[in-house]
């Protein structure tokens, strides 16, 4: 872990400690989602409460610690799909493996679209992963695979749609009948046009 100004860098015991901490969170949260405390955290990572305190002053500066884990494991899918030679292969890709991790982890669906920091961390998410997406989409359009009209902010309004499945439902697979019936729409091949309502940016 680089160190800050304000901030020296951690002794390899503490940094191990915190990166236990932050793998049991992931799973902790995963499952019970952000009602789940410090203290369950550490139980789970095996390590004291102390420890875990020492590492993270409260259950937010965690939460913080394995938001920025989840934006650059979304950058890494997104970046993985731009490599992808197939334009439309690549936007398909990506759909289903953010989905996916969407499905399975309650904590990242409270986190991003819970109340509390949810909209700072939705910034946050898309001044990282933004022009990523932006390549994508005008990729996709310039082979002529997705519809025209799409606009870069369209992608992760689908992945709100599909989340809401998950959340509605309770069944950890009904969303991949919804993402492909959507990802139909999104084909260039027979698009109708869209109703000329500009979503605001999030």
């Amino acid at each position: 872990m680089a160190a800050s100004p304000d901030r020296p860098p951690l002794r390899r015991d503490a940094e191990l400690n915190r990166r236990r901490l932050i793998a049991a969170a992931h799973e902790v949260f995963r499952e019970r989602g952000l009602s789940a405390t410090l203290d369950d955290v550490a139980r789970h990572a095996g390590v004291g409460v102390g420890t875990a305190y020492r590492r993270f002053a409260n259950k937010e500066e965690l939460v913080d610690a394995l938001f920025e884990d989840m934006v650059d494991q979304v950058e890494a899918i997104t970046l993985d799909g731009l490599a992808d030679p197939d334009p439309w292969r690549g936007i398909v890709s990506s759909l289903e493996r953010l989905c996916e991790v969407q499905a399975f982890d309650r904590g990242l669906r409270e986190v991003m679209l819970g109340a509390g920091r949810a909209t700072q961390r939705q910034a946050q998410m898309r001044d990282r992963v933004k022009p990523s997406v932006d390549r994508l989409v005008a990729r996709a359009q310039r082979h002529g695979v997705l519809r025209a009209d799409l606009i870069p902010l369209d992608l992760p309004m689908v992945q709100v749609m599909v989340a809401a499945v998950t959340e509605q439902t309770g069944d950890p697979q009904l969303w991949r009948r919804y993402l492909h019936l959507l990802l139909d729409g999104l084909r260039a091949e027979a698009a109708t046009p869209l109703p000329q309502v500009i979503p605001p940016e999030l």
